[in-house]
């Protein structure tokens, strides 16, 4: 298509199509356009909208993976400033190594927490301390994405009536208001949450007070649950100490067994038994603890989400435009991940107005 000598072909600046010019010896004999099909606008702003959303998607995915990298590097600056401090004054890491003392520290600790949780909450501290090194599913893209929907969703029910949404808080993963935002399709709570309450404004005869203490109640409830692996390993790690004195009397009862023997012998047995309380300790204090704590804060991010959505609903529900709901819910965001006016404007007027073109083609 391009030619040094004869032509070169430039992009137009229109939907009409590329410029041709053709050029002999320096001068320049011919000019036209090479036709090609036009986009309408509502596809070029449908495109543009996607590339954008993928571009945001991307870098609230770098982001976000930042939380699970500062877990890992806590942890190892956790251990390794207690083994280079132990090792600066000349210590032995093989005394250390005591696997008869772990064992009998974690063996015991995950026994009680066994004893103590029936299976579904055993399933969410696992979930939960995975969820430690992985990214945060409450971020400012997140938000963004969620007003955007909620957007489409509020006005959609101005312009046609409650009505026209029933279809869509029915089933929510048919719905071409919910279809573009896997990540509210895909979280049962949030999902479950919005489309229940809409279910019922739909339904009628419920006043906002009456909305807003259901809401209310909901989130008190799915907070309960998130909290119940948070206290679960929050206990455990609690026991980790005295367990670990439970591993230094036995290394004292073996050693008590042992004096008759050689004085190094007796020394190593004594060192084996104090390891048990400093595992212990570390442990606690320096694992298990914090990653209970990592896990309350994600189910207090969750409860804020939940509060969001629950401002902005109240809001419709009150009578106010699905502009002013919107704008209250972003006022309710927590300050270090709250987008801006402008941000949140232009979202929903793009997404809006993409989405409104949609529905008349259709």
């Amino acid at each position: 298509m391009h030619s040094r000598r004869c032509g070169e072909v430039r992009p137009g600046v229109g939907d009409s199509g590329a410029e041709l010019r053709l050029t002999a010896m320096g001068g320049e004999v011919a000019r036209g356009r090479l036709k090609t099909p036009a986009i309408s606008p509502m596809r070029r702003t449908e495109a543009r909208r996607r590339l954008r959303l993928l571009l945001q998607r991307a870098g609230g995915r770098r982001r976000g993976s930042s939380g699970g990298m500062f877990a890992i590097i806590g942890i190892l600056v956790v251990f390794g400033a207690v083994v280079a401090g132990y090792l600066m004054e000349h210590g032995h890491m093989g005394v250390l190594v005591q696997p008869a003392e772990l064992l009998i520290i974690g063996g015991a600790g995950a026994g009680t927490l066994l004893i103590a949780n029936p299976l579904r909450i055993l399933k969410k501290v696992a979930a939960g301390a995975a969820g430690v090194f992985g990214s945060s599913h409450f971020g400012r893209e997140r938000y963004l994405s969620t007003l955007r929907m909620m957007y489409d969703l509020l006005q959609k029910a101005r312009r046609g009536g409650m009505l026209t949404i029933e279809s869509d808080v029915e089933k929510p993963a048919e719905s071409p208001v919910f279809q573009p935002f896997p990540e509210f399709t895909n979280d049962h709570h949030v999902r479950d949450f919005v489309c229940d309450t809409m279910r019922m404004v739909i339904t009628g005869g419920v006043d906002a007070f009456d909305m807003d203490q259901m809401m209310d109640l909901d989130m008190e409830v799915q907070h309960q649950g998130t909290e119940e692996p948070v206290t679960a390993l929050s206990t455990m790690a609690d026991s980790l100490p005295g367990l670990g004195i439970v591993a230094a009397v036995l290394g004292v009862v073996i050693t008590m067994g042992a004096l008759g023997g050689p004085a190094e012998e007796i020394g190593h047995k004594v060192a084996a038994a104090l390891v048990g309380t400093f595992l212990g300790i570390l442990l606690c204090y320096g694992l298990v603890g914090p990653v209970s704590q990592n896990m309350a804060k994600a189910a207090a991010e969750e409860h804020a989400f939940l509060y969001v959505l629950r401002v902005l609903m109240l809001a419709f529900i009150r009578g106010q435009p699905p502009v002013v709901a919107i704008e209250m819910g972003r006022r309710a965001i927590p300050a270090h991940i709250r987008p801006t006016f402008a941000e949140v404007e232009e979202a929903c007027r793009n997404h809006g107005g993409a989405a409104a073109a949609k529905d008349q083609v259709a």
